[in-house]
């Protein structure tokens, strides 16, 4: 005759959740890690001791010859940095374009065909794959030195980090919004105006001044290939070795970021509320 078991007493805690014992294919990726770890270490990808201590006195070297920073140059570093600021909103302002109808074909819901939906969504993975430093280079070599091509960099680049995150929120939308509106006859433009777009306005906001900030940081990388602005003043003054006034360059360039940051953040609060953070 079998015993009954007796329920576990109350407020006696749950037994804790045990380690699963790993797949194959989790075993084959820890040991394909960690061989490019050791791989790396070993062939002097790592940090080395000896290079890291001479490194910390290069750095002292550094710092005394930057401070205190050097402003001669100053008004020659206001332009440079007015078209780096420049061409990160321009290219920001036309990523955000383009990156809306293109959202719309990448989502399953709103997408008017698959063959659209899968053209769509190869044109975001190849912009989100490619840096935006190769597309700096693609753009030098297409259309010449100068902020045009920082300018279609940081487009692409940001038409591919938005038109994901845009077509991920029209996909997460509640369903009754548009089959309501198709119920009442409404034409496909008008249930794209009148419903998907306000229901996904908030985050498409805060998406696109993410991506304002990337681009702020974006412009300034841009220039040491030769797409123009501030990077351009900064490689100058690093290869001729003016410390001093490379050092007034980057605490041009922090502002400029910590600025964009700012405006950002709080364009998200007055959207979101006071609960972003």
């Amino acid at each position: 005759m079998s015993r009954a078991t007796s329920p576990p007493p109350t407020g006696t805690p749950p037994v804790p959740p045990r380690f699963r014992q790993p797949s194959l294919l989790a075993l084959v990726v820890l040991l394909i890690v960690g061989g490019l770890l050791a791989h790396g270490w070993t062939q002097g990808v790592g940090i080395q001791p000896d290079s890291l201590a001479t490194g910390v006195f290069r750095l002292g070297d550094f710092l005394s010859a930057a401070v205190p920073p050097d402003a001669h140059r100053l008004g020659p570093i206001l332009e440079a940095l007015l078209v780096t600021v420049e061409m990160a909103l321009l290219g920001t302002i036309i990523g955000v374009l383009l990156s809306l109808p293109l959202a719309v074909l990448a989502a399953r819901n709103t997408t008017p065909h698959r063959s659209l939906y899968a053209v769509s969504r190869g044109i975001i993975t190849v912009s989100r794959t490619i840096p935006d430093l190769v597309w700096g280079l693609i753009f030098v070599i297409a259309v010449g030195l100068g902020p045009e091509a920082g300018v279609l960099a940081i487009a692409v680049d940001v038409m591919g980090f938005c038109g994901r995150f845009f077509a991920e929120s029209i996909e997460d939308i509640d369903p009754g919004r548009i089959e309501g509106l198709q119920a009442l006859g409404a034409p496909r433009f008008g249930i794209l105006v009148g419903g998907v777009l306000p229901a996904c306005m908030p985050s498409f906001v805060t998406t696109s001044m993410f991506a304002m900030e990337s681009s702020a940081r974006s412009s300034v990388v841009l220039g040491l290939v030769g797409a123009g602005g501030i990077g351009i003043e900064l490689a100058t003054s690093m290869t001729l070795l003016r410390y001093d006034e490379a050092a007034t360059i980057i605490l041009a360039i922090l502002l400029v970021v910590v600025a964009f940051e700012r405006v950002s953040a709080a364009i998200r609060r007055r959207v979101l509320g006071p609960t972003d953070r």
